[in-house]
C-alpha cells in the first residue's frame, strides 16, 4: 500500500488471503493485477464452495488468476518487472507484490540471550500456560505459531495472564473466526467441508444465499451465501462459511454458538430482528434440517 503511484500493471505471487486482500484494493484503484498461485485454486485455505464463488466474483472485477502457476524468478530490468514461471511465458508488469505467507521475527528479539530456543520454522515451544522453556518467560501471538490473526493473539494474552493469576482459562483454537477483508467480504470458523469429508464425519449442511435477504436487497449487496455445517447425528454446530455484506460481522455469531457448543437448532430457535443481515444466518440454520423458508 505504500506505492508512490498506482501501478499500471501488478502481479501478486500468492493467491492466498492476503494477496487477494492488497489485490483487490490495488484492482479498484485501477491496476491491472494478476494473481499467480501454485496450487490448483486460489484461497486454498477456504472451504472450496466459498472459495470458488469468490474467484469468480473477483474474476468479474477484473482480476485474472493464473494457478498452478510456479515461479522462477522475478527480475526488475530498470523499467518494468518480469516475472518467469515454469512452462508459462514471462509476465512483464510495472510492480511485484510477494504474499506467499509470513514468517515469525524471533531473530530479531535476542532469545538466545535468555536461553529461549525456537523450532526450525522460527516459532517458540510453549506449554499450556503459554510458558516457553525459561520460567517465568512467556509468548503469545505469531511467535508460538498457529493462525497469525490479532485476534487470536489477543486471546492468548488475555488467558495467559489469567493462567498466570491461577486462573483455568483456555483458548478454543477451533473457534477462531478468519476473515478475507475483500469485496464481497469473506469469514470462517470451524471446519470446511473438504476437512469433514477427509476426517469421516458426517454432517449436515444448511444454505442461504444473500438474494433472499430484504436488508441484503435493500443494500444492493445480493452476491454471496452463508453456509452452515453441522455435525449429522448431533446437530452441533462444525462450521460456518460466510462471503458477502459485513460477513466478519456475521461470523461473530457463529462464533459465539460454537464456542458453546449450539446445534444448528439452537441458532434456527433464535429469534433474529428483521429486516437484517443476521437473518441470514437464521435461514442457513434452518435449512441444515431442510425447514427454510425463504430458499427452496
Amino acid at each position: 500500500l505504500s506505492f508512490p503511484e498506482v501501478p499500471e500493471k501488478l502481479v501478486v505471487i500468492g493467491g492466498g488471503y492476503i494477496g487477494l486482500e492488497l489485490g483487490s484494493v490495488w484492482n479498484r484503484l485501477g491496476s491491472e493485477v494478476v494473481v499467480l498461485e501454485a496450487m490448483d485454486r486460489v484461497l486454498p485455505g477456504l472451504d472450496h464452495e466459498i472459495g470458488q464463488l469468490a474467484a469468480r466474483e473477483f474474476g468479474k472485477q477484473g482480476i485474472e488468476f493464473k494457478t498452478g502457476s510456479w515461479v522462477e524468478s522475478a527480475v526488475f530490468d530498470g523499467e518494468k518487472c518480469i516475472v518467469k514461471c515454469k512452462d508459462s511465458d514471462p509476465i512483464t508488469c510495472d510492480r511485484v507484490l510477494l504474499s506467499t505467507g509470513r514468517v515469525p521475527c524471533s531473530d530479531e528479539l535476542g532469545l538466545e540471550s535468555v536461553g529461549i530456543e525456537t523450532d526450525k520454522r522460527g516459532f517458540v515451544p510453549v506449554d499450556d500456560n503459554f510458558q516457553t522453556a525459561v520460567k517465568g518467560i512467556y509468548a503469545i501471538g505469531d511467535l508460538i505459531g498457529g493462525a497469525m490473526l490479532a485476534h487470536k493473539a489477543s486471546e492468548e494474552g488475555i488467558v495467559c495472564l489469567e493462567r498466570i493469576s491461577g486462573m483455568k482459562s483456555h483458548v478454543n483454537y477451533d473457534a477462531i473466526p478468519a476473515i478475507v477483508y475483500t469485496h464481497p467480504e469473506i469469514a470462517s470458523v470451524g471446519k470446511t467441508e473438504e476437512q469433514l469429508k477427509e476426517s469421516g464425519v458426517k454432517y449436515a449442511k444448511g444454505m442461504c444465499p444473500y438474494g433472499a435477504s430484504g436488508r441484503a436487497l435493500a443494500l444492493g449487496e445480493t452476491t454471496g451465501r452463508v453456509k452452515v455445517l453441522a455435525d449429522a447425528k448431533t446437530d452441533r454446530v462444525l462450521g460456518v462459511h460466510i462471503i458477502g455484506a459485513r460477513a466478519g460481522d456475521l461470523i461473530a455469531e457463529a462464533t459465539a454458538a460454537m464456542e458453546f457448543g449450539a446445534s444448528s437448532e439452537d441458532i434456527a430457535r433464535c429469534c433474529h430482528a428483521h429486516p437484517t443481515l443476521s437473518e441470514l444466518m437464521h435461514e442457513a440454520a434452518m435449512a441444515v434440517d431442510k425447514r427454510a423458508i425463504h430458499t427452496a
